[in-house]
């Protein structure tokens, strides 16, 4: 089974919208950029979204160093949970796709080309 194609792209602008409130101890309505995308589980890593804190255990390095506490780090999202921030008015919109005929050394190319459902620009 192949994965999914998704909207969200690594380096994207993305805007929290289920969850609990931020006023809650929550993320909705947070603004983060996509650290990485994982298409197979259909989950996104957002910047400052998510964070959770992990207690590692203390362990003794070759030189002898101690490493361990509590780290606090993001966990993966579901896309469906986030939507794509127009870079232009930084206001959450839908992304379509649509192609377009380029035209390099002669041959004519189909491209695939996202926009913002809201304002229609190209994304």
């Amino acid at each position: 089974m192949t994965a999914p194609k998704l909207h969200i792209k690594k380096g994207d602008t993305v805007q929290v919208i289920a969850g609990a409130k931020q006023e809650r101890g929550g993320d909705r309505g947070k603004q983060g950029k996509v650290l990485a995308v994982y298409p197979e589980r259909q989950r996104v890593l957002v910047e400052g979204v998510n964070r959770i804190t992990k207690h590692k255990r203390a362990t003794q390095t070759a030189a002898g160093a101690t490493a361990g506490g509590i780290e606090i780090h993001e966990a993966p999202i579901h896309v469906s949970n986030v939507m794509l921030v127009d870079p232009k008015d930084n206001k959450p919109t839908r992304v379509g796709f649509r192609e377009e005929k380029v035209e390099r050394d002669g041959r004519t190319k189909t491209v695939r080309v996202r926009y913002s459902r809201r304002t229609g620009e190209d994304i």
